[in-house]
């Protein structure tokens, strides 16, 4: 052996010895999860939440309309589900529209005491107090009746 490579042999042990005196130091892995449902960073959230819904492909209305089945474009059932969901848009407009009679005759430029407003088998009783406001809603169909009372703002 020449003494170049005794003299490289000997660095290459000289470096071998100096990083084996080095200290080595660790420390725990600790796990944390991503979901704040299982006590991860809260600010995940709303993430999690678009992605889950971004791969959504069903719900449980849809299991019961049959929406996003196997069926073809213009079948009756989805024909029968816009039907109804026409239905529902139509019933949420006219029950609005009462919801707005009701309000005025209360809070309106002419507001009363008391009143009634009956619309196809909704009648609403109204019913104004010192402290509040109380709603009777009846259904003439079923015999339901739902009481709302409303707390009035009272200023001195």
């Amino acid at each position: 052996m020449d003494r170049n490579n005794k003299t490289q042999s000997a660095g290459a042990l000289v470096i071998c010895f100096a990083f084996a005196a080095v200290p080595t130091v660790a420390q725990d892995l600790v796990y944390t999860p991503t979901n704040p449902s299982f006590g991860g960073n809260a600010l995940n959230s709303s993430h999690l939440l678009a992605i889950a819904s971004a791969q959504r492909d069903a719900t449980a209305r849809d299991a019961v309309t049959g929406v996003g089945s196997s069926s073809s474009a213009g079948s009756t059932t989805e024909s029968a589900s816009n039907a109804d969901l026409f239905v529902r848009q139509l019933e949420g407009r006219l029950l609005s529209a009462l919801a707005g009679q009701v309000t005025d005759a209360i809070f309106g430029d002419n507001p009363q005491d008391s009143g009634l407003v009956t619309f196809g088998t909704t009648t609403v009783q109204f019913t104004r107090t010192l402290d509040s406001i109380r709603l009777l809603i009846t259904n003439s169909l079923d015999g339901t009746v739902t009481e709302i009372i409303v707390p009035q703002l009272v200023t001195p």
